[in-house]
């Protein structure tokens, strides 16, 4: 689980603690985490052979979260109705994440879910939207892993593939901090050497 600085850090954990109450009733968080790590794996595996890229809008994107962890979770799928700050970086505020996530999706339609454009302006592009989601962060947990598989799907339906197995997560974690600092160059750096 990621460390988070929450309203209310206790919010839809178990009594005294700062675990997430989940559907195996874990009340261990090493242990939750590694179950966790277990079944997003098994389903974003899942997702990445079986998720058609159609009807792709920000409900499209929840439904993503919610395949991921429905075995764990009753909110998988659901909108944060807290805020949250990780590392300094404070994200979208809950009452703006719909709102938001909406004119996102619709800009992603607009430019025709990046297909068809340079190298160059696909990593810029991308890079932005990567960015954009990333601040979004309209979960309680499991953001990074939604918004990479969503990544993954939407790369691949463009006609070129991105492996985030290839990547440092702690330098992606570090891009990702200087790309809300306002420097994306990083970010662009760490997502082009990994596109195919």
């Amino acid at each position: 689980m990621a460390v988070y600085k929450i309203e209310g850090c206790q919010w839809n954990c178990y009594p005294g603690t700062t675990v997430l109450i989940n559907k195996l009733d874990i009340h261990d968080q090493a242990e939750l985490d590694a179950v966790e790590k277990q079944i997003t794996l098994l389903r974003a595996t899942q997702a990445e052979k079986e998720t058609g890229f159609v009807n792709v809008d920000f409900g499209f994107y929840r439904s993503l979260h919610g395949f991921l962890f429905g075995d764990l979770y009753d909110w998988a799928g659901s909108l944060r109705n807290i805020n949250i700050s990780k590392k300094g970086t404070i994200f979208c505020d809950h009452n703006e994440i719909e709102r938001i996530g909406d004119l996102k999706f619709s800009r992603l339609r607009a430019k025709n879910y990046l297909k068809g454009l340079s190298y160059d302006e696909f990593t810029d592009e991308l890079t932005d939207l990567y960015h954009e989601l990333n601040m979004l962060h309209p979960f309680r947990e499991g953001n990074g892993r939604t918004l990479r598989l969503f990544i993954t799907l939407l790369v691949r339906n463009t006609g070129h593939d991105i492996d985030f197995t290839l990547c440092d997560t702690d330098m992606l974690n570090i891009a990702s901090i200087k790309a809300a600092q306002g420097d994306h160059s990083l970010l662009r750096n760490v997502l082009a050497d990994i596109i195919n």
